[in-house]
Protein backbone atom coordinates (compact mmCIF):
# COMPACT_ATOMS: atom_id res chain seq x y z
CA UNK A 1 0.00 0.00 0.00
CA UNK A 2 1.39 3.28 -0.85
CA UNK A 3 1.41 6.53 1.16
CA UNK A 4 -1.45 7.85 -1.22
CA UNK A 5 -3.24 4.92 -0.75
CA UNK A 6 -3.70 4.91 2.92
CA UNK A 7 -6.64 6.35 4.69
CA UNK A 8 -6.07 9.81 5.65
CA UNK A 9 -6.42 10.84 9.91
CA UNK A 10 -10.34 12.45 8.77
CA UNK A 11 -11.56 9.22 6.85
CA UNK A 12 -9.79 6.92 10.27
CA UNK A 13 -11.76 8.93 13.04
CA UNK A 14 -15.16 9.47 10.30
CA UNK A 15 -14.87 5.63 10.43
CA UNK A 16 -14.27 5.08 14.24
CA UNK A 17 -17.04 7.71 14.54
CA UNK A 18 -19.75 5.52 12.41
CA UNK A 19 -18.85 2.62 13.99
CA UNK A 20 -18.98 3.66 17.63
CA UNK A 21 -22.21 5.14 16.93
CA UNK A 22 -23.81 2.15 14.97
CA UNK A 23 -22.44 -0.15 18.27
CA UNK A 24 -24.24 2.21 20.65
CA UNK A 25 -27.24 2.33 18.09
CA UNK A 26 -28.26 -1.45 19.51
CA UNK A 27 -28.22 0.33 22.86
CA UNK A 28 -30.85 3.01 21.83
CA UNK A 29 -33.99 0.99 23.40
CA UNK A 30 -31.89 1.48 26.54
CA UNK A 31 -32.02 5.42 26.60
CA UNK A 32 -34.18 6.76 29.11
CA UNK A 33 -33.79 10.27 28.54
CA UNK A 34 -31.93 12.60 26.05
CA UNK A 35 -32.15 16.08 26.15
CA UNK A 36 -29.53 18.66 24.84
CA UNK A 37 -27.71 20.51 27.08
CA UNK A 38 -27.92 17.67 29.90
CA UNK A 39 -26.14 14.52 30.43
CA UNK A 40 -26.52 11.65 28.26
CA UNK A 41 -28.40 8.77 29.99
CA UNK A 42 -28.52 4.94 29.40
CA UNK A 43 -30.70 3.12 32.18
CA UNK A 44 -30.88 6.56 33.95
CA UNK A 45 -26.99 6.61 34.02
CA UNK A 46 -24.71 9.67 32.76
CA UNK A 47 -21.29 9.29 32.33
CA UNK A 48 -19.63 9.39 34.97
CA UNK A 49 -23.03 10.59 37.36
CA UNK A 50 -26.68 10.29 37.41
CA UNK A 51 -29.59 12.79 36.78
CA UNK A 52 -30.64 14.89 39.55
CA UNK A 53 -34.14 14.62 40.31
CA UNK A 54 -36.05 17.92 39.60
CA UNK A 55 -39.27 19.14 41.06
CA UNK A 56 -41.63 21.25 39.70
CA UNK A 57 -42.33 24.32 40.32
CA UNK A 58 -45.37 27.26 39.19
CA UNK A 59 -44.61 30.92 37.72
CA UNK A 60 -47.67 33.20 38.38
CA UNK A 61 -46.61 36.65 37.68
CA UNK A 62 -46.86 39.59 35.12
CA UNK A 63 -44.24 41.41 34.67
CA UNK A 64 -42.55 43.98 32.19
CA UNK A 65 -39.84 43.04 29.74
CA UNK A 66 -36.18 44.18 30.85
CA UNK A 67 -34.90 47.38 29.29
CA UNK A 68 -31.81 46.81 27.01
CA UNK A 69 -29.55 47.91 30.11
CA UNK A 70 -30.85 45.70 32.47
CA UNK A 71 -30.77 42.52 30.07
CA UNK A 72 -27.35 43.61 28.93
CA UNK A 73 -26.83 43.27 33.39
CA UNK A 74 -28.88 40.28 33.76
CA UNK A 75 -26.86 38.48 31.09
CA UNK A 76 -23.45 39.36 32.86
CA UNK A 77 -24.73 37.42 36.11
CA UNK A 78 -27.27 35.07 34.92
CA UNK A 79 -25.03 31.37 34.79
CA UNK A 80 -25.96 28.95 31.99
CA UNK A 81 -22.92 27.08 32.57
CA UNK A 82 -23.18 23.89 34.60
CA UNK A 83 -20.17 22.46 36.54
CA UNK A 84 -19.68 18.50 35.11
CA UNK A 85 -18.30 17.45 38.66
CA UNK A 86 -21.49 17.84 40.24
CA UNK A 87 -23.69 14.78 41.11
CA UNK A 88 -26.69 14.42 43.31
CA UNK A 89 -26.20 14.40 46.99
CA UNK A 90 -28.99 12.33 49.56
CA UNK A 91 -28.03 14.90 52.08
CA UNK A 92 -28.55 18.05 50.02
CA UNK A 93 -32.70 19.48 49.66
CA UNK A 94 -34.22 22.44 47.97
CA UNK A 95 -36.06 23.15 51.26
CA UNK A 96 -37.82 25.87 49.09
CA UNK A 97 -38.54 27.67 45.83
CA UNK A 98 -40.26 30.02 44.09
CA UNK A 99 -40.39 32.10 40.73
CA UNK A 100 -39.94 36.17 41.88
CA UNK A 101 -40.15 39.04 40.20
CA UNK A 102 -37.50 41.44 40.63
CA UNK A 103 -37.82 45.25 39.65
CA UNK A 104 -34.33 45.50 38.52
CA UNK A 105 -31.91 43.98 36.24
CA UNK A 106 -32.31 40.67 37.58
CA UNK A 107 -36.30 40.74 36.29
CA UNK A 108 -37.49 36.87 35.96
CA UNK A 109 -35.46 34.74 39.31
CA UNK A 110 -35.95 31.69 41.11
CA UNK A 111 -35.36 32.08 44.47
CA UNK A 112 -35.25 29.59 47.63
CA UNK A 113 -32.96 27.71 50.35
CA UNK A 114 -31.02 24.30 49.84
CA UNK A 115 -30.05 22.56 52.79
CA UNK A 116 -27.14 20.18 53.40
CA UNK A 117 -28.55 17.59 56.36
CA UNK A 118 -25.58 15.54 56.66
CA UNK A 119 -22.83 15.61 58.91
CA UNK A 120 -20.48 16.46 56.21
CA UNK A 121 -19.13 19.79 54.67
CA UNK A 122 -20.26 20.30 50.54
CA UNK A 123 -17.32 21.89 48.53
CA UNK A 124 -19.81 22.64 45.49
CA UNK A 125 -23.43 22.96 45.32
CA UNK A 126 -25.37 23.90 42.43
CA UNK A 127 -28.55 24.82 42.36
CA UNK A 128 -30.33 24.15 38.09
CA UNK A 129 -33.56 25.52 36.93
CA UNK A 130 -35.01 24.71 33.64
CA UNK A 131 -38.04 27.30 32.31
CA UNK A 132 -40.62 26.27 30.03
CA UNK A 133 -43.15 28.08 27.90
CA UNK A 134 -46.88 27.28 27.38
CA UNK A 135 -46.55 23.98 25.58
CA UNK A 136 -44.15 22.27 27.66
CA UNK A 137 -40.65 23.37 25.30
CA UNK A 138 -37.52 24.22 27.51
CA UNK A 139 -36.56 27.55 26.56
CA UNK A 140 -33.60 27.91 28.83
CA UNK A 141 -32.08 26.86 31.86
CA UNK A 142 -29.86 28.56 34.16
CA UNK A 143 -28.05 27.72 37.75
CA UNK A 144 -26.78 29.17 40.55
CA UNK A 145 -23.79 27.91 42.91
CA UNK A 146 -22.22 28.48 46.11
CA UNK A 147 -19.06 26.70 47.73
CA UNK A 148 -18.86 25.22 51.19
CA UNK A 149 -21.56 24.58 52.44
CA UNK A 150 -21.07 23.49 56.21
CA UNK A 151 -22.89 20.29 57.76
CA UNK A 152 -26.37 20.80 58.83
CA UNK A 153 -26.41 25.08 57.15
CA UNK A 154 -28.25 26.51 54.82
CA UNK A 155 -27.97 28.19 51.49
CA UNK A 156 -29.99 30.79 50.18
CA UNK A 157 -29.96 30.87 46.44
CA UNK A 158 -31.09 33.06 43.33
CA UNK A 159 -31.37 32.14 40.12
CA UNK A 160 -31.72 34.53 37.40
CA UNK A 161 -33.74 33.33 34.11
CA UNK A 162 -33.47 35.51 31.06
CA UNK A 163 -36.18 34.87 29.82
CA UNK A 164 -39.40 37.38 30.02
CA UNK A 165 -41.96 36.46 32.88
CA UNK A 166 -44.56 36.63 29.99
CA UNK A 167 -42.85 33.88 28.11
CA UNK A 168 -42.20 31.39 31.30
CA UNK A 169 -45.09 28.93 32.57
CA UNK A 170 -43.39 26.79 34.32
CA UNK A 171 -39.61 25.89 35.68
CA UNK A 172 -38.40 23.07 37.58
CA UNK A 173 -35.53 22.56 39.54
CA UNK A 174 -32.51 20.48 41.07
CA UNK A 175 -29.67 20.67 43.27
CA UNK A 176 -26.32 18.87 43.13
CA UNK A 177 -22.96 18.74 45.23
CA UNK A 178 -19.56 17.48 45.28
CA UNK A 179 -18.22 16.56 48.58
CA UNK A 180 -15.43 17.85 50.40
Amino acid sequence: MTERDRPGRRTVLASLGTGIALSLAGCADAVDDVEVGDIDLVDGVGLGSTDPDYESGTVDVDGEERTDEEMAIAERFADQEIDEDVTPRDNLVVADHEFVLEDDFRGSTVQGTVENNRDNRIETVEVRVRVYDDEGGRIGHYLDSTVDLDDGSEWEFEVIVLESPDDVAEYDIAVLGTPS
